[in-house]
């Protein structure tokens, strides 16, 4: 369990999350603020508490043993930025380069580029069979590291993602651990109409994972479900139960705001509302 202080500070550090998400969003004229607001709690706890990943990246002497976090869903690049800038892995004053021509922080993430980016993605479906590899490499290494991949739901309509599950059972890589952001929305509409996915959790552990599903907005839940998976001597599944927009009241559940930057006037009263 998190101490009240930690929760404190975890809320403050959210709302600072996404108030930057949608700053930054607004200022490129482009971006994808719904999928990025619904993982700003989850990243937190992750880079807040649960992972080993130093903020002087490569510079630090225990690199090579840091925990790995792989964005499969490449398009919520605006989260991850703000999660890096809120715990001193690039400045803060970077954000307002997002996609503008020359910046480090394109659209989707670019290994090498940007400390703390482990991974270059946005093709969907792609993530967890690169983490697999990562997986399986560390364990080779005899390293304890753990691979957390963050996925959207809509993404798993992609066949490698079931791929990539069947594989991580097969090599038993019991140090992968996927977090999946189950909001139901994706840009087309609910992922039910889409294409159903029905029980996520059951599927998942069909393949032979440990699979549990929590709120993906209770820092308790996601901490303690994350401490929990790197226990496990299974590949482990977090089906993380998230608002689309959350924390911005006319973005909440409107698959509308998948792809589309507010105007100045829906900035003023998102900024106002994330107080």
């Amino acid at each position: 369990m998190l101490t009240n202080e930690e929760i404190t500070k975890f809320k403050q550090a959210s709302v600072n999350i996404r108030r930057n998400i949608v700053k930054m969003i607004h200022n490129a004229k482009s971006g994808h603020p719904g999928g990025s607001l619904s993982g700003a709690d989850i990243l937190t706890v992750l880079y807040g508490k649960s992972l080993n990943i130093p903020s002087d990246w490569n510079k630090s002497p225990d690199f090579e043993n840091r925990d790995r976090f792989i964005l499969s869903k490449g398009h919520a690049s605006p989260l991850l930025y703000a999660v890096l800038a809120e715990f001193g892995f690039i400045n803060e004053s970077e954000l307002m380069t997002f996609r503008k021509i020359n910046s480090k922080l394109q659209g989707h993430p670019s290994r090498g580029y940007v400390a703390g980016v482990e991974a270059s993605t946005g093709s969907l479906g792609q993530g967890l069979s690169l983490a697999c590899g990562i997986a399986m490499g560390l364990k080779l290494d005899k390293k304890l590291s753990k691979v957390v991949v963050y996925m959207g739901d809509g993404e798993l309509q992609e066949g490698s993602c079931w791929e990539g599950f069947m594989e991580a059972a097969h090599r038993n890589l019991n140090n992968l651990i996927v977090i999946v952001d189950r909001n139901k929305l994706q840009i087309d509409g609910s992922t039910e109409d889409v294409m159903a996915l029905g029980d996520v959790a059951e599927k998942i552990h069909s393949f032979g994972w440990e699979v549990t599903e929590i709120d993906g907005h209770d820092y308790n839940e996601i901490y303690d479900a994350v401490e929990r998976a790197k226990q496990s001597d299974k590949p482990f599944a977090i089906i993380a139960r998230t608002v689309k927009g959350k924390g911005i009241s006319f973005m909440e559940n409107q698959a509308g705001w998948h792809g589309k930057a507010p105007n100045d006037e829906q900035l003023e009263q998102a900024l106002e509302e994330l107080k």
